[in-house]
């Protein structure tokens, strides 16, 4: 009896040694995980903070000896006018993106987790697997489309062709599907169009995920870069990230690099603030997105 007794407290301990180890572990992982992201960013800040004389020292200080706000200031009184004009590019351009790409997104998303048609789970494959392709390829035919089009340095080369997302899609096709079908059924036998199901019982259930998509799309905007330079070659029609990188070019001359990182640093506030305020709808939408069907 005393000798089982040593034996279950010799693996009680031998238990907790190893979830011990393994907390360690995947701690010292994410840890890591972490210093990888935030080292950039806390770079870039450090680098908008410091002087003209500290920026070339050699070796580098880890951190600013002397806050400066110089750089920002210079930053706004050289060139207010275009940043608050790309700002507002990026705006507009996010904010139909965004509306445009929420409608469908909920149309398209309805039309496969509940309406019954011929070829429905076919046209969702051939969809999902254009998912494989990087987005990189797309760029030539799309560019050669919005040029025949003559749709070139406009609002509506930069909008129309992310108005649609098979991600988003399949994202709210999932939360869509885990609705109950009874719902749906109770609703046909009251005489509730499709639509009216949609908008009363699916829409609502589904918020925090259409949430999310809606968070996503608008960042994705404000980020795009590849897109907004190709198809915006004129100076007043470029987004914020393209256009900083066109206004700090190396033609432009005068512009040092802690003044290009009090402009990043500009551009990427507005991400972070938004990503603190929405964070918990984020992390909703995707925890109730699920992988049933």
């Amino acid at each position: 009896m005393q000798e089982m007794y040593f034996k279950d407290e010799k693996e009680v301990r031998k238990y907790k040694v190893k979830r011990v180890i393994r907390y360690v572990l995947i701690y010292l992982f994410l840890v890591l995980v972490a210093l990888f992201t935030l080292i950039p960013f806390y770079w870039m800040l450090a680098t908008a903070l410091k002087g003209d004389e500290e920026l070339v020292k050699i070796p580098a200080t880890l951190y600013p000896k002397e806050f400066t706000w110089k750089n920002f200031q210079q930053l706004f009184n050289s060139h207010n006018i275009i940043l608050f004009r790309y700002m507002f590019n990026t705006l507009i351009v996010g904010i139909f993106t965004t509306v445009i790409s929420v409608v469908i997104t909920i149309l398209a998303a309805f039309a496969f987790a509940r309406l019954s048609f011929k070829g429905r789970e076919l046209i969702f494959t051939i969809l999902l697997s254009t998912m494989m392709i990087p987005g990189e390829m797309m760029i030539i035919t799309n560019f050669t489309t919005v040029s025949k089009l003559g749709w070139m340095d406009s609002y509506t080369a930069l909008i129309i062709p992310f108005t649609a997302s098979v991600f988003y899609t399949f994202f709210l096709r999932q939360n869509f599907k885990q609705i109950p079908d009874e719902l749906y059924y109770a609703a046909k036998v009251d005489g509730n169009s499709d639509f009216k199901y949609l908008f009363k019982v699916m829409i609502p259930i589904a918020k925090p995920s259409i949430i999310t998509i809606t968070i996503l799309s608008m960042i994705g905007s404000w980020n795009a870069y590849i897109w907004p330079r190709t198809v915006s070659s004129g100076r007043n029609m470029k987004l914020v990230t393209d256009g900083i990188m066109s206004l700090f070019s190396s033609d432009t001359g005068g512009e040092t690099s802690n003044q290009i990182m009090a402009a990043a640093t500009m551009v990427s506030l507005p991400l972070l603030i938004a990503f603190i305020i929405f964070k918990k709808y984020i992390m909703r939408g995707v925890s109730r997105a699920g992988i049933k069907g």
